[in-house]
């Protein structure tokens, strides 16, 4: 008999939902975590980072001059605004440990249990694992039925640039600078990136440069959205080196140079204090000993899984291990559905359609489903209303109108929501019914019968159907700047 059901490696989002997911099941289960409880996701990622951002907005508020009053001298302490983040961090923490201490053993009828062991894990086959102890020492081998590697991701690596954690930062290092750089370069302008510039920028204590690869930032978005948070980003003083390629950075003395050369030709070096590199994260498997329990994986250290499954059938693999979507939702998501496999009736593989995320920028941009750009890549007619924040009650009562409601449907009769993208605030909130409905293939006009709360910033999204129904309240003849209905064909 081994020692546990189930064997999760990795406490983070993923892994934490998959070890209770199991105990539901009255299974025996443990949970291996070497670092913190809760991972990347709680302590260098999506809570920690969208703390900072919330905390960043709050400050540029309390500086705005438009609403009859303002304040004086208000003085911002990098110190203290880490203290308010760690304060977030640790509660989210406590709230994990107590969880796990209530389901630590078998009773009141219920057959699960779990085990939380502190260490890190390596497979000695398909069937064991050695944890060993935080400080090296080797310590127990136990075996289980079933395994969950959840180990997650890193910050990738900047081929020949050192990373010393001081001059040169990634998103791991930002909660131990001290002061507000006076000047800072981000390498990269994917979502992680844009959301570190974002921060600084609106702090306003930090000059901001961003290295895009690309022209234009988020190029996997529609070019209006671009848009509009570039230049956001540079109304808040911060630099874009669009079409541009790094070709060197280092420490010298107590700042950092890099150099850059742009596509049309030419090369510029500039001097700033720190340099955070953001290029993308890349998965923590490499001490695993994937080899040894024959799990298969491509040549950058992904996991190759079948709807969570990998090459070996009672092991799988969850979360930023894997190729597919790198974001704490779909992991703990996978995680979830993993154990259902493992122990529940049959059920539906993921499906990944009816993705909503949100890009924490200025404006915050919520997404799900399908934009234009995927529409047109992939020559599939639409329906496209846009409804601007400057017609929506709660946006106008918030003195916060920079933004709109985005909505994309099938090109005929049926009208099926393909997908919506809200910028502005609330923008979160606006689309958390339509990933249901793009996952049960629902119709556009369900949205119009909905009774929305009023005065609520997702009332813009109905507008936008009854635009497309031809019953909106306000039309487009009439407010054509800042309402948009359009038809997209494409002829064969």
């Amino acid at each position: 008999m081994s020692d546990f059901d189930l064997c999760v490696i990795g406490g983070g989002p993923a892994g934490f939902a998959a070890a209770v997911r199991g105990w539901d099941y009255g299974k025996r289960v443990c949970l291996v975590e070497k670092n913190k409880l809760g991972g990347a996701g709680v302590h260098h990622g999506a809570l920690s980072s969208k703390t900072y951002w919330e905390l960043s907005r709050d400050y540029l508020n309390a500086q705005r001059q438009d609403r009859g009053f303002h304040a004086e001298a208000i003085h911002v302490d990098l110190g203290r605004v880490t203290e308010c983040v760690r304060t977030a961090v640790d509660e989210k923490t406590r709230q994990l440990q107590t969880q796990l201490r209530a389901l630590a053993n078998s009773g009141d009828g219920h057959d699960g249990s779990i085990t939380l062991l502190q260490g890190s894990a390596r497979f000695i086959d398909a069937s064991r694992i050695e944890v060993d102890d935080p400080d090296g020492t080797p310590g127990r081998v136990l075996s289980a039925d079933n395994f969950i590697i959840a180990t997650g991701s890193r910050p990738r690596a900047l081929g020949g640039v050192p990373v010393d954690g001081k001059r040169i930062l990634t998103s791991d290092h930002i909660d131990y600078i001290e002061r507000f750089p006076r000047s800072l370069v981000i390498v990269g302008a994917g979502v992680i990136g844009c959301e570190f510039a974002t921060i600084f920028a609106n702090f306003g204590q930090t000059k901001v440069n961003l290295i895009d690869r690309a022209e234009r930032i988020l190029p996997f978005e529609d070019e209006d959205i671009s848009r509009v948070c570039s230049a956001n980003l540079e109304a808040r003083g911060a630099t874009i080196h669009h079409g541009s390629s790094l070709k060197d950075l280092r420490v010298v003395d107590d700042h950092v140079e890099y150099t850059i050369e742009y596509e049309g030709g030419g090369r510029e070096t500039i001097s700033v204090e720190q340099a955070l590199i953001s290029i993308g994260r890349e998965p923590a498997t490499d001490a695993l000993g994937l080899d040894r329990a024959g799990v298969a994986c491509n040549e950058q250290g992904y996991v190759i899984v079948d709807d969570t499954r990998t090459s070996v059938p009672h092991i799988y693999a969850v979360g930023d291990t894997t190729f597919d979507i790198a974001l704490a939702n779909v992991a703990e998501l996978e995680g979830r559905h993993a154990v259902d496999r493992m122990f529940g009736a049959r059920v539906e593989a993921m499906d990944y359609s009816n993705l909503a995320t949100i890009m924490f920028l200025d404006p915050e941009v919520a997404a799900v489903g399908m934009n234009e750009l995927a529409a047109k890549r992939e020559r599939i007619p639409y329906r496209v209303a846009v409804y601007s924040y400057a017609l929506v009650n709660r946006a106008i009562a918030m003195r916060a109108t920079d933004g709109y409601i985005k909505l994309l449907v099938s090109d005929d009769e049926a009208m099926r929501i393909l997908g919506v993208r809200a910028l502005g605030v609330h923008a979160s909130s606006t689309i958390d019914a339509v990933s249901l409905m793009i996952h049960q293939g629902r119709s556009a006009a369900d949205l119009a019968e909905l009774m929305h709360p009023h005065p609520a910033v997702s009332e813009g999204l109905q507008d936008c159907v009854r635009m497309l129904l031809g019953t909106s309240t306000y039309k487009p003849h009439v407010f054509g700047g800042h309402l948009r209905l359009s038809r997209v064909r494409f002829d064969d």
